[in-house]
């Protein structure tokens, strides 16, 4: 029962019950492992990923994305490799052993990308500073989904693209209490002044969210208290 208890926090939930620090120590340990526990594959991360993600930032001239909780840098690589993107990308995430592994993948990627080690929970940018933010595979590690959307949606300029992943399937039983229904993700979008968000089947285990900050949405407020310019 202990074992059967162990693996499940640890290894199913990730240590997200433990918090952040244990859930960055974990990822820290498998840095080097983590693109071959994943098995990403580059075709079908230019396909799945990339092409759609370019062809929804298509209308941006040089936009500037965040990437949160970025890991090993697989959007960047995915997103640069469809020859569509002429911006730049900031990669944050908060496990320096994944940063680091990151920059050595993306090597090449010249002036694209810049890896930078900070917490989503307070992400360190001004409001409005960038036209697109994503965050793949990590809502559900956030000790609380809603202020980490509120963050991101912070920093977004109205008018700019959020592109997220909702949980599904099988594996979302593992971490009650830290994921949400597609109606439910919709709805906090909506409240945090995002327009309708477009859900699309991506992966087995995951949905691929599309949502536009609203230019006459509601004010969202920065960690300091202070509203949106």
């Amino acid at each position: 029962m202990i074992a059967g208890l162990a693996y499940w926090l640890l290894v199913l939930a990730e240590g997200v019950y433990f918090g952040s620090r244990v859930v960055c120590m974990l990822y820290d340990w498998t840095a080097g492992r983590y693109e071959a526990i994943k098995r990403f594959d580059p075709y079908y991360e230019r396909r799945l990923l990339g092409e759609p993600l370019a062809t929804a930032l298509q209308h941006f001239h040089h936009p500037m994305l965040l990437d949160v909780a970025a890991g090993t840098g697989r959007l960047a690589r995915a997103l640069i490799s469809t020859g569509e993107f002429d911006g730049t990308i900031i990669a944050l995430d908060r496990s320096r052993r994944m940063l680091k592994e990151g920059v050595r993948r993306s090597e090449g990627l010249g002036p694209y990308v810049t890896f930078i080690q900070g917490d989503a929970m307070r992400l360190p940018f001004a409001d409005e500073a960038f036209e697109a933010v994503t965050c793949l595979e990590a809502l559900e590690f956030m000790p609380d989904m809603r202020d980490a959307l509120k963050e991101m949606i912070r920093v977004l300029k109205p008018g700019g693209l959020l592109t997220i992943t909702n949980r599904k399937g099988g594996p979302r039983f593992y971490m009650p209490g830290h994921v949400t229904s597609p109606e439910a993700l919709q709805a906090s979008l909506m409240a945090l002044g995002m327009r309708k968000a477009n859900v699309a089947r991506w992966q087995v285990d995951y949905d691929l969210v599309f949502a536009r900050k609203s230019t006459e949405g509601v004010p969202v407020r920065s960690a300091s208290g202070e509203g949106a310019k």
